[in-house]
């Protein structure tokens, strides 16, 4: 039996998040730049995004390019810029082919412009598809999220709209980037590291987290089938018992 006819249809995460980490390591290691890296990268974005499609994956973040990522050498994070714009680009037919639905999430308005309205035009053209939403999480900080819903909750406690003890845990999922997705089931970290790199960082409160060694752009439709099947034989109890989730 193959890992993807292994794979329960009945039990899929709803949601999976990715760390795509390792595209410079992966690019040292083959005596490349760490641009060949990144370029090398996109091919297992295809490659996870149309898995997901085919098993039913209703959602899937990627962490394509954090807020502290702004800190890496200029002419690195240029060459990213590009590539992103090239890409989104170039992968508008297969995100139509396979009826995926394309959104972001982070601080978009610090893009540079001509990345900006390339993802407005892919968003807007595949707007109406349905079979997988693609959320691309660009110049994005979970903590930064916090911060700026907290903001806009405490703006509507001044103007009087809401007080503070109306204030709930849906108050906060309602004033995030894109609370019409849900929280994430699993999580995959990518190149051997084991952290939440400031992702998702309320929304992965209960999220099973899953690392390996593979740097990303080795990360294909395989690796996607045994991360799922390492999701499905774990229990998930969300602070109850064993015996309260069998009963």
């Amino acid at each position: 039996m193959s890992l993807k006819e292994a794979i329960n249809l009945e039990k899929l995460p709803k949601h999976i998040a990715v760390i795509m980490d390792g595209n410079g390591r992966w690019a040292k290691e083959k005596g490349k730049n760490r641009i060949f890296g990144h370029k090398n990268g996109v091919g297992s974005v295809r490659e996870v995004s149309e898995a997901c499609a085919e098993l039913g994956v209703k959602y899937l973040t990627l962490y394509a390019f954090s807020s502290e990522n702004w800190n890496r050498p200029k002419l690195e994070v240029a060459a990213l810029m590009e590539l992103l714009v090239r890409t989104i680009g170039n992968e508008t037919k297969t995100l139509m082919k396979n009826n995926i639905k394309l959104m972001t999430i982070g601080s978009i308005e610090t893009l540079p412009s001509r990345a900006q309205e390339q993802l407005a035009k892919v968003k807007e053209a595949t707007k109406n598809n349905t079979r997988l939403t693609l959320s691309l999480a660009l110049s994005y900080g979970g903590r930064a999220e916090l911060v700026d819903a907290f903001k806009k909750i405490a703006s509507q406690v001044k103007k009087g709209e809401i007080s503070e003890g109306d204030i709930t845990e849906s108050t906060i999922n309602k004033h995030l980037y894109e609370p019409s997705i849900p929280d994430p089931e699993l999580m995959i970290g990518t190149s051997g590291e084991y952290r939440l790199s400031n992702f998702l960082l309320w929304q992965a409160a209960y999220t099973e987290l899953y690392f390996t060694d593979k740097f990303w752009p080795d990360f294909d439709k395989e690796s996607l089938y045994e991360a799922i099947l390492a999701f499905q034989s774990r229990e998930r109890r969300f602070g109850k018992t064993s015996e309260q989730i069998k009963s």
